[in-house]
């Protein structure tokens, strides 16, 4: 505390939520820890200070433990090792020159160039009234009472449930797209700014009202898009590139839904419905999120055979040694530079 204090001031120190941060604690020293395995289901780790813990194993640790980390998820604790597996990515994917663009939406969650849909009901109907009962159970209760702690697991339970199967989705859609394909385009998308809410508008004839904002339609859209876990399938993807080969790069989302991918006309009024595109100029008709996913594909393989930045003409030379080399290699690289419509052989991450 007194390192926080003199580091960021007396008043700026924030303590840690109990409530945002669920409970964990590591283990630094991966010399000291030792896992052994007992049968097919558990094992035993053995923790500094702690001893000997048993534990139920999900998969082998494929390599030396780095250090241990103990959290608790409500009423379960669990134990993750990091462990150094020694596997490098490698220098070309399985299928060279394979590319495809996706296209996140809130009907379906994933939508890929070729045609292709991944799609997943994370919570039904009756679920999410039974979440509802259940919030207003907890909002009837007291502050501090043991009813509002066991309300308040109730909630958790469900909620944990929703949020491991759109683990589960997001782990199995990355390890499609990175295994199928060596380029993979997302959309550049601002979750937090999307699902920002609306300000009220206040009525200049009377003082102390509001006028109808949409804040209600924002809502239904803002949970619909955190349902889905847009940025979780994009880092899961980031995830498992690493061990393919996978190039994951993403785009400038602009226009990328009101663009016919054939002609290459900007215009709102093509996007008819939710899931009709049909091209105002060229009358081309497909599906309005595969032709959005054509269009991020696009601009992903335009961005990609862009060549790297050099050093610009008439640029003030460097004195040291290390700078003139330096120079020398940006330079070479600038006049060898060719805008390749394919993909580089290095992987960029």
């Amino acid at each position: 505390m007194d390192q926080a204090c003199a580091k960021h001031g007396t008043w700026k120190v924030r303590w840690k939520s109990k409530v945002a941060n669920p409970p964990s604690f590591r283990f630094p020293e991966g010399g000291k820890v030792t896992v052994e395995r007992l049968n097919r289901r558990w094992a035993r780790v053995k923790l500094p200070k702690l001893g000997w813990v048993r534990l139920r194993i999900t998969r082998p640790l494929g390599g030396k433990a780095k250090n241990a980390t103990v959290s608790r998820d409500g009423g379960h604790w669990y134990v993750s090792f990091l462990v150094e597996d020694g596997l490098t990515p490698p220098e070309r994917h399985a299928d060279p020159g394979s590319a495809v663009g996706i296209d996140r939406g809130v009907l379906k969650v994933v939508t890929r160039s070729d045609g292709r849909f991944h799609h997943r009901v994370f919570a039904r109907d009756r679920e999410v009234e039974h979440v509802k009962k259940l919030q207003r159970d907890f909002a009837r209760t007291t502050k501090g009472s043991a009813r509002r702690r066991k309300a308040a697991a109730r909630v958790a339970d469900m909620v944990r449930t929703v949020r491991r199967r759109r683990e589960d989705f997001a782990a199995k859609t990355a390890h499609t797209l990175a295994t199928g394909f060596e380029m993979v385009v997302f959309e550049a998308l601002k979750t937090k700014n999307m699902t920002a809410g609306v300000e009220p508008r206040p009525d200049p004839e009377q003082p102390g009202a509001f006028l109808p904002n949409g804040a209600a339609a924002k809502a239904g859209l803002n949970r619909s898009i955190l349902d889905k876990g847009w940025y979780r399938i994009e880092q899961a993807t980031r995830s498992r590139a690493r061990y393919t080969g996978t190039c994951v790069i993403t785009v400038n989302p602009a226009y990328t839904s009101q663009t016919c991918n054939v002609c290459k006309v900007v215009d709102r009024k093509s996007r008819e419905s939710q899931a009709v595109f049909r091209c105002t100029s060229c009358k081309h008709t497909e599906h309005a999120d595969v032709n959005a996913a054509k269009n991020v594909l696009t601009a992903g393989r335009a961005e990609f055979a862009q060549p790297g930045p050099g050093v610009r003409a008439g640029a003030r030379k460097p004195r040291n040694r290390v700078g003139r080399k330096a120079n020398r290699q940006a330079t070479a690289a600038q006049t060898t530079a060719t805008a390749a419509s394919g993909p580089a052989g290095i992987p960029r991450l």
